[in-house]
């Protein structure tokens, strides 16, 4: 369900007073030489009335930032300040809304709610009253009684909202609070709080939101921070100045979406930038992109249909009915393989990309193995099985290294995904029972171990 169409043409809110301010902000993981910058000089400021949206590739520390300013996180370096005081331990006038519903699943719905209120020692009724007057208000009037596991995805997280919102948090901060849901329910969801915000049904004066999704964010928010990565940093602040209710097939909202993807995929670098280094080497070790070669190919054969062999990055997300958080991997490893190159929100296939989505299924397999053979990691897997006794070695042994290069919420994809990789080209196989890499002995070069 879009917003409704019934509520007046409204601008974003009158701003108010700073809450949120953030002077050259750092978060460094780690210790001594296994430091992992994760955010870098970040500035930030956020106003009473403001509905602000992070945006940015993942890996970029939005959720990071998002724990930093709800006190969840400490900063290492800058200061961090709730209405010009400086922020110790958890701020109290936050509260977050993640991904996953995290509701207690024995205790009812509206248990679930009052659960929120009793550490801050409301009284039994008022806590009752409020939880209802919350529950009536995101449209969950009659469910009082039921449990978690009883409701759909979508009205879970409406509890979700409910509870946060029962504390009267003057920031309420929002982790990708719709990609669990379905297409409809998130849709729906997004309408519903936009009603909830813009007519002043809650006390919330101000909303940060996590977000992969563009579209998304141009959507509900009145400003747009975007992000890179290596490490995180802010590239861009764009004010949103469209009226609600916001319509996505008008002019100006295309025009936004297409910006910020450009702005967040950015210009294909040089090889040597695009590559980067393998673990060990001098310089920062290049993080692959965490998505299947299906979806690469799939992303590819669509381009190759268009006249050009060019086509606009959010078009084609929308052909392809891919999330951001698909398609923006997608295009970087298309980069990296060298099979396109992007700039200005357009993805233009190289003449390999091309031969690439016009052979056959072998000669496919035989173009990437080419391809990803300069890649770094996969570089390095390599070489350390040719010089491994037998060419075989323990998961763990990589999965170590790794750690010494990337945050350990990281290292399980970056080597999942180098192993798949591998795998389809046959570089190198993976033995399940022995979780450990290894070289087919056909695959052993003959000089290798001689």
């Amino acid at each position: 369900m879009a917003l409704s169409n019934n509520l007046p043409m409204a601008y974003p809110k009158t701003l108010g007073s700073e809450l949120v301010t953030l002077r050259n902000v750092g978060k460094t993981y780690g210790r001594g030489n296994k430091q992992t910058e994760a955010l870098h000089g970040i500035n930030l400021t956020i106003k009473e009335g403001e509905f602000v949206a992070l945006l940015g590739p993942s890996g970029c520390g939005k959720s990071t930032l998002l724990r930093i300013i709800t006190g969840l996180n400490n900063a290492t370096t800058g200061d961090v300040l709730y209405r010009g005081k400086a922020l110790t331990g958890v701020n109290p006038h936050a509260t977050i809304v993640f991904q996953a519903f995290a509701l207690y699943p024995w205790l009812t719905v509206q248990e679930n709610v009052e659960a929120a209120l009793e550490p801050l020692g409301v009284a039994r009724l008022e806590r009752t009253k409020r939880a209802l007057r919350l529950l009536d208000r995101v449209g969950l009037d009659g469910f009082e009684s039921a449990y978690p596991r009883e409701l759909s995805g979508g009205m879970r997280q409406k509890v979700g909202f409910a509870r946060a919102m029962a504390v009267e948090p003057e920031l309420l901060c929002l982790d990708e609070p719709f990609s669990a849901l379905d297409v409809l329910s998130a849709e729906s969801l997004r309408g519903e709080l936009m009603e909830l915000w813009l007519g002043g049904a809650i006390p919330t004066k101000a909303v940060l939101m996590v977000s992969h999704n563009i579209e998304e964010a141009v959507f509900m928010a009145d400003r747009l921070i975007v992000m890179d990565k290596g490490p995180g940093h802010i590239i861009a602040d764009i004010p949103v100045n469209l009226p609600h209710p916001r319509y996505r097939k008008e002019r100006p909202f295309l025009a936004l979406v297409d910006q910020v993807y450009g702005l967040i995929v950015g210009k294909t670098s040089s090889e040597s930038e695009e590559l980067g280094t393998a673990p060990g080497e001098t310089g920062a070790t290049r993080a692959l992109p965490v998505v299947s070669i299906d979806t690469v190919t799939g992303m590819l054969e669509r381009v190759n249909e268009e006249p050009n062999d060019k086509i606009d990055i959010y078009r084609l997300a929308t052909d392809l009915h891919l999330s951001d958080h698909a398609i923006l991997p997608a295009v970087e490893a298309a980069e990296l393989f060298g099979f396109a190159t992007v700039d200005a929100g357009d993805l233009t296939l190289t003449p390999l990309g091309q031969a690439f989505a016009d052979a056959s299924i072998q000669g496919r397999k035989e173009i990437f193995a080419g391809r990803i053979r300069r890649v770094p990691i996969i570089r390095w897997i390599r070489s350390m099985l040719d010089a491994a006794d037998q060419h075989r070695l323990d998961w763990d042994v990589f999965q170590t290294a790794l750690a010494l290069e990337f945050p350990a919420q990281e290292v399980t994809a970056q080597l999942d995904t180098a192993v798949n990789w591998g795998r389809y080209a046959e570089l190198y196989s993976y033995d399940n029972d022995q979780s450990d890499l290894f070289i087919d002995a056909d695959d052993v070069p003959l000089n290798v171990g001689k």
